[in-house]
């Protein structure tokens, strides 16, 4: 019989694993991988981007699905309370651009011994390749779960961290949804969120841009009236299937929710020179051609944009490549000068959640408790993580939140299960 058990072994669960035991709470990990820590290992090219230094207003607008539901989470533990921790640990952190943290040793490992360490002093107990079947329930609680193998292990409290449909060979194969939904929770629709966009057109499917990089450009998803949904300025990537990249894959829940309101296509536009109007753009070009009049114009833009870009806009505008800048017509200019500001691509959605960074959806944030990560339907049952219907941004954003989520649900876990059992 334990205190708290913990379905799952990713950022959240090792966390909430950890709270419980801080809190003096029999805790049993259970997961059904060989090794825990799978996700973490991972994160951040293998370097684990373990939180975000911004400011907890920036991050929950880093959190574009519910992050404001994380306020109360984050007054009650923040991602300074994130560092801290981990330095307490002896993982010491440094800070990259955009606020992201990582450790010193640049070691993903480093992070998860840390961690499962710390999981050993407190004599945390761990179940590995112990896939959960089922949740123990009766009417009104929680009461322990039951193994694939048929054995029974009873608790006062469950935590379930079980992720979500994304990267699926770490173990986040959705295993909690079903789980949440017989405890009585919705489980919202679940789509691909920080995932490469998909594109018909036809140069992408004869290649001729792939592996091409723009760095530094807006790329904007624009609803059916043309107007603008969202921006991101960023780098990005065309693919043999379409879009990829920082941009593109902050861009593509917004994808998503537009083809599910409007149907395909949808419209992205490309602007390669973000820093200044059409008419500045404009401006520059004829400079470019005034100072060497009798330059091909492919020659003369050079340094403009990246060469396979250039060429292909000046395709784009009919505009010869070799044609001298002084024979080059001013609506050529124009037409040029505006696609530069705003190439549109059709699109016709994303590679599929299997492929994605992060899930969307999940268990519905209006059945759990704010504060506690609480089940409002089940008691003795807790939430944390990916399973939550809240997704992040990479860049240190969905770890922070699995963190903060893990940490108040391991906490309160020991708290009713002790009460409970008392």
């Amino acid at each position: 019989m334990y205190d708290v058990i913990v379905v799952g072994g990713g950022p959240a669960g090792l966390m909430a694993a950890i709270a419980a035991g801080r809190a003096g709470a029999r805790t049993l990990l259970i997961d059904k991988g060989k090794k825990p820590g799978n996700k973490l290992q991972i994160s951040g090219g293998g370097r684990c981007n373990v939180t975000n230094r911004l400011p907890v207003e920036e991050i929950i607008r880093h959190i574009p699905g519910n992050g404001r539901f994380l306020y109360s989470a984050f007054s009650v533990f923040s991602n300074e309370d994130i560092i801290r921790f981990f330095e307490n640990l002896g993982v010491k952190l440094k800070e990259e651009d955009h606020g992201r943290m990582f450790p010193v040793s640049d070691r993903a490992q480093d992070v998860v011994e840390a961690l499962l360490d710390e999981l050993k002093r407190l004599r945390v107990d761990l179940r590995l390749e112990s896939p959960v079947k089922k949740l123990l329930m009766s009417d009104d609680r929680i009461i322990g779960v039951r193994l694939k193998s048929g054995e029974e292990i009873r608790a006062g409290a469950i935590v379930l961290a079980t992720g979500g449909k994304a990267v699926p060979q770490t173990g986040s194969t959705g295993d909690g949804y079903p789980w949440a939904e017989r405890a009585g929770h919705t489980v919202t629709e679940l789509f691909p969120t920080e995932v490469p966009i998909t594109s018909k057109e036809p140069f992408i499917v004869n290649r001729s841009m792939q592996g091409l990089a723009l760095r530094d450009v807006s790329l904007s998803v624009l609803n059916k009236k043309g107007k603008t949904l969202v921006t991101h300025r960023m780098d990005m990537l065309f693919t043999h299937f379409g879009l990829s990249g920082p941009a593109a894959l902050r861009c593509s829940q917004f994808v998503v929710k537009e083809l599910k309101k409007n149907g395909s296509p949808i419209y992205m536009s490309i602007d390669a020179w973000p820093d200044g109007n059409e008419h500045e753009v404009g401006v520059r070009i004829r400079k470019c051609l005034k100072e060497e009049p009798k330059k091909s114009i492919k020659n003369s833009l050079k340094g403009l944009l990246p060469e396979r870009y250039l060429h292909f806009l000046l395709e784009r505008a009919n505009i010869d490549l070799d044609t001298p800048g002084n024979q080059v017509a001013d609506s050529a200019i124009r037409e040029l000068a505006s696609l530069m500001k705003s190439f549109r691509i059709a699109v016709n959605g994303t590679l599929p959640l299997e492929k994605a960074f992060v899930t969307g959806g999940g268990v519905s944030v209006k059945e759990i408790g704010p504060k506690t990560m609480a089940s409002k339907k089940k008691l003795g049952l807790f939430f944390c993580g990916e399973i939550i219907d809240i997704h992040g941004y990479t860049g240190g954003y969905n770890i922070t939140s699995a963190l903060i989520t893990g940490h108040i649900a391991g906490t309160n876990a020991a708290g009713i299960s002790k009460s409970l059992l008392s």
